[in-house]
């Protein structure tokens, strides 16, 4: 999954964001358990990054509700 910037999450629906963010948890929680076992090593910097898109989505779903 490529990373989304917050100009291409702001062009998504609510549905898409929120079908995306179901994604990236569960692609998330793979990565960690991956790591927790050790098998997890040229993709240990994704981790990071797929946190800061789940915030990213978060806080555009946030936003979203406020309006």
């Amino acid at each position: 999954m490529a990373q989304l910037k917050m100009k291409s999450i702001r062009e998504l629906n609510e549905i898409d964001l929120k079908s995306r963010l179901e994604q990236s948890r569960v692609e998330l929680a793979k990565m960690r358990t991956d790591a927790a076992k050790g098998t997890l090593r040229k993709e240990s910097g994704k981790i990071r990054s797929l946190r800061k898109e789940i915030a990213r989505i978060l806080t555009r779903l946030n936003e979203m509700k406020k309006q």
